[in-house]
């Protein structure tokens, strides 16, 4: 488990882009002894510590445990960097919420976040008392101290939430250091409660803005080799399509259905089996260029 990774920083705005950048051009950029980092990045200490990270938490990046520290670009932050380099399509966006949600290792709080707290509305105390019973029956003898689990669930509202949903005028130019994933529409508030906490909801997303390809590459990303999913996994099993999208079975079966008009599963709802087979052979990182090439 990790927690407090990212400094209190969410992901602003070009920062992927830039520390890929940067990564392609020098591996060693984050430990280079014989150039600053922080004047590479053009950003502060902790900043160049919290992107470090992110790139990680992302699955852009990968960096070796011991030894010479140099980051290498993952598959899919290949893919990413070859065909969207500047994080402009939506799709991009879903597949970087996708790692991140999934990343149990390196992302604990937002792989909790998604995959097992189940409280539609929510405030502070909710999700921290939640983790912390997570944490202690994982294990007792290391559980993140309670401003560390703040500062988590404070940044995961930072991640998906943005204050211009409650005003069409943004306050200052400051504003796009919002984090890009904010777009996705995944949490919304609600209200200040009685003790003066902010409550916020899971929400639905627009369905229409999961491209068809970046849901069948969740779906089979899920599905792991398997050809046959019951429907009912992949509503409540974690990593799911459901869990990471916040979708309803409503919606599920909408985008299911979808699929099966692009011929890449059928969705089979006879004699009591509620299951999809998937019928194409693409993998996952199939699915991803099929989607930037469509776009292109």
């Amino acid at each position: 488990m990790k927690f407090r990774g990212h400094e209190t920083f969410s992901i602003r705005k070009g920062w992927l882009s830039k520390g890929l950048r940067c990564v392609v051009k020098n591996p060693s950029v984050f430990v280079a002894k014989d150039e600053n980092a922080m004047d590479v990045l053009g950003i502060g200490s902790n900043m160049v510590k919290s992107l470090r990270y992110w790139l990680q938490a992302t699955m852009l990046t990968s960096e070796p445990n011991s030894g010479q520290r140099d980051q290498s670009l993952t598959a899919l932050g290949k893919l990413i960097n070859e065909y969207d380099p500047f994080f402009e399509e939506i799709g991009t966006l879903w597949l970087i919420h996708h790692s991140l949600s999934t990343n149990k290792e390196m992302a604990t709080s937002w792989y909790l976040f998604f995959n097992k707290f189940d409280s539609v509305e929510f405030d502070e105390d909710d999700f921290c008392g939640f983790v912390r019973k997570y944490a202690t029956i994982f294990d007792s003898e290391k559980v993140p101290s309670d401003r560390t689990i703040g500062d988590d669930y404070k940044c995961i509202i930072n991640t998906y939430y943005s204050k211009n949903q409650m005003s069409s005028i943004k306050d200052n130019p400051e504003d796009n250091f919002e984090c890009p994933l904010s777009e996705l529409g995944l949490i919304s508030f609600v209200k200040s409660n009685s003790i003066g906490n902010r409550v916020y909801r899971k929400q639905t997303p627009n369905i229409e803005s999961i491209p068809i390809e970046i849901a069948l590459a969740m779906i089979l990303y899920f599905a792991n080799g398997k050809d046959e999913i019951l429907i009912s996994s992949l509503v409540k099993d974690e990593n799911s399509i459901s869990k990471i999208c916040n979708l309803d079975t409503a919606n599920l079966l909408l985008v299911l259905y979808s699929l099966e008009q692009s011929r890449y599963i059928n969705v089979i709802r006879t004699a009591g089996l509620d299951v999809i087979r998937i019928t194409t052979n693409m993998t996952y990182e199939d699915c991803i260029k099929a989607y930037y090439n469509k776009i292109n």
